[in-house]
């Protein structure tokens, strides 16, 4: 009697991209990263079905960096970028041994939308029947909810939770996400230099992308 096929898991990535960089990539030479192969890499028995990478575009000098990563990642089918924005925000400083007596009130940017992308996603990729697991590469702990609904409403598919974190931060493991997931683990850095772009990349248009020189 033959041996019968072993089906993987339909998998969808969902990747907080900010929270990525600072917790993993910041500090390091491995920004060149091929999302589509390190989690072929990382998730060898899944049969990923996508990867949907959360982020907003950034405001000066480094954009150049982002709009050329971009491209790098649309070279990828299975990576799907989904793009938030940055808000102006007024704040007052509230640092108690400050001295100045003066107007404590500071311009700021704050990155609209994308924890708000990643639930609707998640919970709407679930609906449709899209994946039968989902891999959430994070460690916000406004992701909580969504992962909690999304196993309430959807029992029979599991959630998994990778936290970006290196030694170089003092990002300490997200207990709280980790706590409403089927598993979780930090995500492994050792993959990161294996899974580089190659310098030049093909565009798929007959152009060449070039890895940013400050990267």
């Amino acid at each position: 009697m033959p041996t019968p096929a072993i089906t993987k898991p339909r998998t969808i990535v969902y990747i907080d991209g900010f929270n990525l960089y600072y917790g993993a990539l910041k500090g390091t030479p491995h920004k060149w990263l091929d999302l589509s192969r390190f989690f072929q890499l990382l998730r060898p028995n899944d049969d990923l079905q996508c990867i949907r990478y959360f982020s907003a575009m950034v405001d000066g000098p480094t954009r150049p960096n982002q709009e050329i990563y971009l491209k790098a990642l649309a070279t990828t089918p299975l990576v799907q970028p989904v793009l938030g924005n940055f808000k102006r925000k007024r704040v007052k400083c509230t640092h108690s041994g400050c001295g100045y007596t003066g107007n404590r009130f500071f311009e700021t940017r704050e990155e609209k939308h994308t924890d708000v992308n990643i639930a609707v996603y998640m919970l709407d990729d679930a609906y449709q029947g899209m994946c039968d697991q989902i891999v959430l590469v994070s460690g916000d702990s406004d992701l909580v909810p969504a992962v909690r609904m999304t196993r309430n409403r959807f029992p029979m598919k599991r959630v998994f939770v990778y936290v970006p974190a290196h030694p170089t931060t003092t990002r300490r493991f997200a207990t709280e996400l980790c706590s409403v997931s089927h598993g979780h683990n930090l995500l492994p850095l050792n993959l990161l230099r294996h899974s580089q772009f190659p310098n030049p990349l093909c565009d798929g248009h007959g152009g060449m992308l070039f890895r940013p020189l400050s990267w």
